[in-house]
Order: C-alpha cells, then sequence, then structure tokens
C-alpha cells in the first residue's frame, strides 16, 4: 500500500484520532449533570452520548449488583468482522464494573494442545459461576468465521460445528446460563477506513495483525461465512442479535441498552454504608519514607 495519503483521507483520521481521545476522557469523566440536551441532535451529540453512556453505565452497576445477589450467569458473545468495534463496547460495558464480577474472555490462537481437544473445551473453563457475567471477545463461533475462511479447519470440521453448536449451547443454557449472542456489523468502505486509521495511527498499530490484513481481502469469503452462520446458528434459544456499527458510539448506547433490555434484573435494596471511625494509638508513630524509594516526582 502507497504510503501517500490524500488530504480528505488524513483530515478524517485526524478526526478519528480527535474522536479518540474523546473516548479516553470517558475514562476520567464522573458522574455530572452533562447538560440539558433530551434527545441527540446531530451538533449536540457528542454531549448526549456522554450523558446517555453515563445513565446506561450507571444501570449495568443495577445489573452487576443484581447478578451477584440472585447468583445469575449470564455470557455476552460478541461477533464481528476485524475493527467491528467490539473491543470499544466491552470496554464501555465493564468500565465501571467489579471485574470480579464481570470479566472479559478474549483467547489467544489455539495450542497445538488444544487443536487436539473436543473443540469446545478451551471455551469451557472460562464460563461463569453464579453471579458472574463473562464478555467474549470473539467465541466459539472463531470456528464458523476465521478458521473457516483462512483454512485453519476443514469443511468437514465446520459441518461438525453447526451439528454440535445447538446441543452445546442447549445444554448451557439449561444448566442456567443466559446466552446472549451480538454481531457487529459494518460496511465494505468502514472497515477500509479503520483499517486506515490504523495504519497512520502509531498509537493503534498494535490493533492491525497479518490476519486483519489478509481479512481484508476476503471480504467476500467473509460475508458468506457471516451469512452461514448467522441462518444456522440462530436459534429460538439462542439468536443472533445484529448491531448496525458504523456510527461507533450509537452502535456501543444501543448494544448496552439492548443488553439491559435482556436481562431481568431490579434494584438491590443495600444497608446503609457507615465508615467506622479510625481507631488512634498514642504508640503508633508513622515512619517516613525513604527517598530512594519514591517514584520521581517529575509532574
Amino acid at each position: 500500500m502507497s504510503h501517500h495519503i490524500d488530504n480528505e483521507l488524513f483530515a478524517r483520521i485526524h478526526a478519528e484520532a480527535v474522536d479518540s481521545l474523546d473516548e479516553e476522557l470517558e475514562m476520567e469523566l464522573d458522574d455530572r449533570d452533562g447538560g440539558s440536551e433530551s434527545g441527540p441532535e446531530a451538533a449536540d451529540f457528542r454531549r448526549f452520548y456522554f450523558k446517555e453512556l453515563l445513565r446506561l453505565q450507571h444501570e449495568l452497576v443495577k445489573l452487576q449488583e443484581w447478578v451477584v445477589h440472585s447468583k445469575h450467569k449470564l455470557v455476552v458473545l460478541f461477533e464481528g468482522r476485524d475493527a467491528a468495534g467490539k473491543g470499544g463496547v466491552i470496554k464501555r460495558i465493564t468500565q465501571r464494573l467489579n471485574p470480579r464480577v464481570c470479566r472479559v474472555a478474549a483467547l489467544p490462537a489455539p495450542t497445538e494442545r488444544e487443536r487436539t481437544q473436543w473443540y469446545f473445551q478451551r471455551y469451557v473453563s472460562h464460563l461463569p459461576a453464579g453471579g458472574e457475567i463473562v464478555l467474549f471477545d470473539r467465541s466459539w463461533y472463531n470456528r464458523a468465521g476465521v478458521e473457516r475462511v483462512m483454512g485453519f479447519c476443514t469443511e468437514e470440521d465446520t459441518e461438525e460445528f453447526y451439528r454440535s453448536v445447538p446441543e452445546f449451547e442447549s445444554m448451557l443454557i439449561r444448566s442456567g446460563i443466559q446466552l446472549v449472542k451480538y454481531w457487529f456489523s459494518i460496511t465494505d468502505d468502514e472497515q477500509a477506513f479503520r483499517f486506515q486509521c490504523r495504519i497512520h495511527d502509531p498509537l493503534k498499530h498494535w490493533k492491525l495483525s497479518p490476519m486483519d490484513l489478509e481479512s481484508r481481502r476476503r471480504w467476500e469469503e467473509y460475508t458468506k461465512a457471516k451469512e452461514d452462520m448467522l441462518e444456522r446458528s440462530s436459534l429460538p434459544e439462542s439468536p443472533w442479535v445484529v448491531v448496525p456499527a458504523v456510527d461507533k458510539k450509537r452502535a456501543r448506547l444501543n448494544c448496552m441498552a439492548h443488553l439491559l433490555s435482556m436481562v431481568p434484573y431490579a434494584d438491590i435494596v443495600r444497608d446503609p454504608i457507615l465508615l467506622p471511625e479510625r481507631e488512634r494509638h498514642e504508640d503508633y508513630h508513622r515512619k517516613p519514607v525513604p527517598s530512594e524509594m519514591m517514584v520521581p516526582q517529575i509532574y
């Protein structure tokens, strides 16, 4: 690919970088009044987005408390093409939750040993106990997507997957696990643009792997595999839910709102929390910390 980049594309990438900085500022925003806007008017959407994001995250904290209280078991799968925005929405969902309750499973490529195991085996160990939420950043559907398209498995392996996955998911559901499956959908042009952003932004180079570049070349093969997957594995008890994801901010809000609607959570009444008085002892004297142990005060 040429290193030349035209002015229009550079301007879009610059705008995307500014938007990414906004996204990082989300991590620093406390729960304050974001203004009086009541709808996503074009000029005010960014402010509306931050306000709505905080409201949804507040509801997710309530959901988390209910999950712990009720010993509910929740599994959420996030699938989609490379650069579809799965990681972004997972980050916003987990941002204010307890990592001991809500954890992310993002499995690397299988080892040689794992390749000889029952296909679902390495995913089973990541399933939740009562009172836990697990978000799969890609899941056992790798077999229906990347493994199939890249030739990491045979067509016989794929067919066996499609025979097994309804039984596997039915077993999970019968065991008391709630299973929600999201497919993040982006256009050909939008994926190309997001890859360009990764190429030209040093902070995002790590997101771009040789596999991503090859997946770009095989867009049509991935499309066929995705269509097959949505048709053959959207089951009555575990249907696929498609999230239009060209607009990342709207995709995050829509996905979070939908997830909240899927779980029958309720407010948990807590006893008031009282901060105890600190004990003080006359014979205790705090020792100074040696200066060589202190981090350099550069800022």
